[in-house]
């Protein structure tokens, strides 16, 4: 079965994320939502997503009203890659954006002080594969070696990932060359043969499958990344200090979909084609994530530890650090 729940029981994420509401200085959610929301201090805000699942949560809490009945708009706003939202982010032109982990960590490694206040999506087998075109020559990972892959972002999730399965063949970072370019792009950059492979996610597997016949080479969320923690929201910390009452409204919102997400596959199915690329007959089929109900520091803390495995962090920051109960 492609589509798995959430690990954790959800009406305890639900809780785990109200809780981390009430650490923001929130009103309680009781009384948030007797008041219509009111208080906010700031009634509307714009939040970066990209059009892949992982950001399900976010629209169908939009269409279903969970955030109005907080007294909060929420605008989405289309973005490339965690790196480049997080200097949106940082720049002021959005005020929450969805990231993966290792943008994250990355940019807190820097010195920008970000807070995690939900998680979005999490790996399962199959939902972040390395595509090569139909024919390739390349068969195994081994194979890769003098190659050129196509990611997202550069110094990311992606070349995470697909450096965790080279290691597993012999090779290292340093025996391929990343090329950074949009999902939608990669398809026509492996029949140009710009590229030799691609690391992807769906829509973007599935189409490319069948579109162009490209096939799977290996699937980069196994062994060390197997069940890895992809994407969460994040908002500066002074976001957080000045606006508390706008994040735990956005929050409660979030958590009321991200249990939908969890829960409810065909729910997610309806709304992928209102935000992405592709049709409800390839929403039906493709290989989906699961959808976490809570913040998990250990689990989060799995993306820190592998990074400083892979000298991307020269040590490990502590997940506990950049969750709003930190302070709480």
């Amino acid at each position: 079965m492609r589509f798995r729940l959430a690990s954790r029981a959800i009406v305890i994420g639900v809780a785990a994320v109200l809780a981390l509401s009430a650490c923001g200085g929130s009103e309680p959610a009781d009384t948030a939502q007797a008041s219509g929301g009111g208080g906010l201090e700031k009634a509307e805000i714009t939040i970066g997503a990209l059009p892949i699942p992982d950001s399900a949560a976010l629209y169908i809490a939009n269409k279903r009203g969970f955030f109005k009945e907080e007294g909060l708009t929420v605008n989405i706003e289309t973005v490339q890659g965690g790196a480049q939202a997080q200097q949106s982010l940082m720049g002021g032109s959005l005020d929450a954006t969805q990231t993966n982990y290792v943008s994250t960590f990355l940019a807190v490694s820097a010195g920008n002080k970000l807070k995690i206040v939900a998680d979005l999506y999490q790996a399962t087998p199959n939902s972040f594969n390395i595509m090569v075109p139909k024919d390739s020559p390349i068969k195994t990972p081994a194979d890769l070696k003098g190659k050129k892959i196509a990611v997202n972002s550069k110094r990311n999730i992606g070349t995470l990932s697909v450096t965790s399965v080279l290691k597993a063949h012999g090779l290292t970072e340093q025996d391929v060359t990343f090329l950074e370019f949009p999902f939608p792009d990669m398809a026509g950059k492996l029949q140009q043969g710009v590229v030799d492979a691609a690391w992807m996610t769906e829509p973007h597997l599935t189409a490319v499958q069948k579109n162009i016949g490209a096939q799977k080479l290996a699937d980069t969320m196994t062994g060390p990344t197997a069940d890895f923690p992809i994407a969460g929201v994040v908002v500066t910390e002074e976001f957080l200090a000045k606006h508390p009452k706008t994040v735990a409204a956005f929050q409660r919102g979030l958590a009321k979909a991200q249990q939908i997400s969890a829960s409810d596959r065909k729910a997610v199915e309806e709304i992928l084609p209102t935000y992405t690329k592709i049709d409800a007959a390839t929403a039906a089929v493709i290989t989906l994530g699961s959808f976490p109900t809570s913040l998990d520091e250990t689990r989060l803390q799995r993306v820190s530890d592998l990074m400083v495995e892979q000298g991307y962090l020269k040590s490990a920051i502590p997940a506990k650090t950049i969750l709003p109960d930190s302070n709480g």
